[in-house]
């Protein structure tokens, strides 16, 4: 699901960025940008809608700044200045630069003040450019709901890629976003083993360290030699499934970082209880989507989801039909509480994982590189966890590797960039 999406995606775009210099469009690998399908939105309290979506723009602007002011375009005016600063880094790996730790790359686009937001919470820091609580207990915390299953407490840089999503410009490909991946990895002609890595061992050859990693699968074990290893996969205290084992360094290597948000994803073809909703009357819902509040708590969001592959015919089911919903929820859906949202349901689907970390609970930010030549590339998921930040951090694990390699180290941990790219043009 979203968890091997990310890892796919950023082991396609590590071997990518290596392979084809980081232009990954999805053109160039024979995909197209999915059709729209159009679908109001909501916002739920578990009493009533706090916000609803309605089809005109300008009303839609009319009741935001009935309800909070002028706090929507302050906010919007926060993300944006989070946004322009974050795409400095596009410009730097396009210049060939790197860096080694998560802290040096984010004061490399936004200095302090960047490294400061993986400290304080979203809210903290929206309250402080004039954004209402009201604003943010209504409408921000619903959106972090639905991306990160948390609330705004936590921290802001992570909140600012968030709510950087939610701005209506994401997109998707026909047949599936996984195909970007497959795209990618069969665009580098990698040799992909399938096998899980159990341990990966440190030896010297001519004062150059040389890697053994041994792997299992459902044949049998493996192992072999490699120059350079990079691990692209959380190495978090309850992900056990993908244990990887350290031997041979000293000191011993400690990647090991916080616990994960465990995320519920329900796909459920059923008719939805609009009662529950407030619409005793089915035809009347006209809503696709529901975000929450804090309230209530059994889950996070609602929508429903259309097919990977849409025809020029297809249209979106009438709230009275059987249709398949999304239910993202922090735990399992109980009985009685599908009951609570569908009247009546065919079938359920349930897939959970260890979705994105929990901020807030790992204090430090770590680093790219573990060792002479050994990478891991979800650092980065600790300052914000998404498809295009993995994507980042595999583009720059993919060039410190090489100006490791190479030994080009005024491409590493550089500052004042701006300037240096500026005078490269």
């Amino acid at each position: 699901m979203a968890r091997a999406a990310r890892l796919l995606a950023a082991l396609a775009a590590l071997l990518a960025a290596a392979a084809t210099g980081g232009d990954a469009r999805p053109s160039k690998i024979g995909l197209r940008h999915r059709r729209e399908v159009v679908g109001r939105s909501a916002i739920f309290s578990g009493e009533h809608f706090v916000l609803e979506e309605t089809d005109w723009y300008l009303l839609n602007l009319f009741r935001l700044w009935w309800h909070y002011g002028i706090s929507f375009l302050r906010l919007q005016m926060w993300v944006e200045e989070v946004m322009e600063k974050f795409m400095r880094i596009y410009k730097y790996q396009a210049h060939g630069y790197a860096f080694s730790g998560v802290e040096e790359l984010l004061y490399s686009l936004g200095e302090s003040a960047f490294v400061n937001m993986t400290q304080r919470s979203v809210a903290e820091s929206l309250l402080q450019v004039g954004v209402t609580q009201r604003f943010i207990d209504d409408v921000v915390s619903a959106v972090l709901r639905a991306s990160y299953g948390q609330s705004a407490a936590m921290p802001a840089f992570a909140g600012a890629m968030s709510l950087a999503g939610a701005q209506g410009s994401l997109w998707s490909v026909e047949g599936g976003n996984k195909l970007v991946c497959s795209g990618l990895l069969k665009l580098t002609k990698a040799n992909v083993i399938h096998a899980t890595v159990t341990t990966v061992t440190l030896q010297q050859t001519e004062g150059k360290p040389l890697y053994y990693v041994e792997y299992e699968n459902e044949v049998g074990n493996g192992s072999d030699f490699y120059d350079i290893v990079v691990i692209a996969t959380p190495l978090h205290l309850d992900n056990s499934s993908s244990t990887i084992s350290f031997e041979g360094f000293d000191p011993p290597i400690d990647a090991v970082q916080g616990p994960f948000q465990p995320t519920v994803v329900s796909l459920v073809h059923g008719y939805l209880n609009s009662s529950y909703f407030g619409f005793p009357d089915p035809k009347l819902f006209p809503f696709a989507s529901i975000l929450t509040t804090d309230f209530p708590n059994f889950f996070c969001a609602l929508d429903n989801i259309c097919p990977v592959n849409i025809s020029a015919n297809f249209r979106r089911k009438q709230p009275q039909e059987a249709a398949v919903w999304r239910v993202q929820s922090p735990k399992p859906l109980l009985r009685s509480q599908l009951k609570t949202l569908f009247r009546s349901y065919y079938s359920v689907q349930t897939a959970e994982w260890q979705a994105h970390p929990l901020y807030g609970s790992h204090t430090g930010l770590p680093r790219f590189a573990l060792h002479d030549q050994l990478f891991h590339l979800n650092a980065l998921e600790w300052a914000a966890s998404s498809v295009e930040v993995m994507a980042v951090a595999a583009k720059n694990v993919a060039l410190l590797a090489y100006n490791r390699w190479y030994q080009d180290l005024d491409k590493i941990d550089q500052k004042d960039l701006m300037h240096k790219v500026k005078t490269e043009l």
